[in-house]
């Protein structure tokens, strides 16, 4: 789960960007939150990230514990260069990591999430 500071703005981001599919948007009114799931596939039985809006909060502190979201991709190098042609930010581009034959790429979400794509 990752907390976000514009439910719309992430949604666009993970469904335009990175292909991932809305599965569901619930709003909690008693809670004062929304929560969205997302997902690679359209079924209940898939992996979901899911982000969480809390109304009118609009900054959150990364904090030092959490590291970053990884995820298998096909293509490192045509999926980098079609999140960039859709305005994603690349913070590091595809290429081997460091004493390792392991294909990564870093992107950022709006929120400042880093996300690891690896080569499978």
């Amino acid at each position: 789960m990752l907390r976000v500071k514009n439910l719309e703005d992430s949604i666009n981001f993970y469904v335009h960007i990175l292909k991932m599919k809305l599965i569901r948007k619930t709003e909690y009114p008693h809670g004062k939150f929304t929560l969205a799931f997302l997902s690679f596939k359209t079924n209940d039985t898939e992996p979901f990230l899911e982000l969480t809006y809390n109304w009118g909060v609009e900054k959150y502190d990364l904090g030092d514990s959490f590291g970053h979201i990884a995820i298998g991709v096909e293509d490192i190098y045509s999926i980098c260069e079609e999140i960039k042609k859709k305005g994603g930010k690349i913070t590091r581009e595809p290429g081997p990591m460091k004493g390792s034959k392991s294909i990564l790429a870093f992107v950022e979400d709006p929120n400042g999430y880093k996300i690891e794509l690896l080569q499978r």
